[in-house]
């Protein structure tokens, strides 16, 4: 089964096509200066894991033209990876902020659709571009390829209220959702549920920090599992 994998930004579209068999790359690449304000060509990079590339510049007025140059991109030319988008089993979005809504990814829905937009005020930089990446890719394939949302805040989810709560007034929590809801969690829960399958040791059992180092820096401390 090959999964399409997107990190959509404000200006970006990110991609990766999986093979889930082996969970290896078939191939991936980005999409750059969507709908600029200059007028500006957009570009796009698309790579082979043999290091094979294609990189070419185009009009790109939204994301969904963007997400249709992709398409073009997989299965048309020398560089192609399939021969009809169809062999894509399922589509993946990685969604910045899941607010207190989302403990877990799910399938999209119009709701879960409609909750994530109402979350950009929490991440305005990256909840309504990753609202276009979904619209997107429902204008194109509609409901024939589920999509499912995999949130950086549901690992943290488990932090208790202690935890989460600043000491400022509570009608700041009631009524403008100030709390900690943690960022990069599909990281830091990766990193420590790899580091107990190589250490052999059961996360239940464990007090790990984990560092995500990148344009975007958190760390986490981890106990249980949590």
């Amino acid at each position: 089964m090959k999964v399409f994998v997107v990190n959509a930004g404000s200006s970006t579209l990110k991609y990766q096509v999986l093979e889930m068999d082996d969970e290896s790359v078939i191939c991936k690449g980005i999409c750059e200066r969507i709908a600029a304000k200059d007028g500006s060509l957009g570009t796009i990079t698309h790579k082979l894991p043999d290091g094979r590339k294609v990189y070419r510049e185009t009009a790109m007025p939204n994301h969904s033209v963007a997400f249709a140059e992709v398409i073009k991109e997989l299965t048309e030319g020398e560089l192609k990876v399939m021969d009809s988008f169809d062999e894509i089993g399922a589509i993946g979005h990685r969604i910045v902020q899941g607010g207190s809504i989302f403990k877990d990814s799910c399938i999209v829905t119009k709701k879960v659709r409609d909750d994530i937009a109402e979350l950009g005020e929490l991440a305005p930089l990256h909840n309504p571009a990753h609202v276009l990446a979904i619209d997107a890719c429902t204008e194109i394939v509609g409901d024939k390829i589920p999509q499912v949302v995999v949130f950086d805040t549901s690992f943290h989810q488990t932090l208790e209220p202690k935890a989460y709560m600043y000491a400022l007034p509570y009608e700041y929590y009631e009524k403008y959702k100030v709390r900690k809801y943690g960022a990069h969690g599909t990281s830091h829960k990766y990193v420590s549920d790899r580091l107990c399958e190589i250490t052999g040791r059961k996360k239940e059992d464990m007090k790990i920090i984990t560092c995500h180092l990148g344009s975007g820096c958190s760390i986490s401390a981890i106990k249980d599992g949590k």
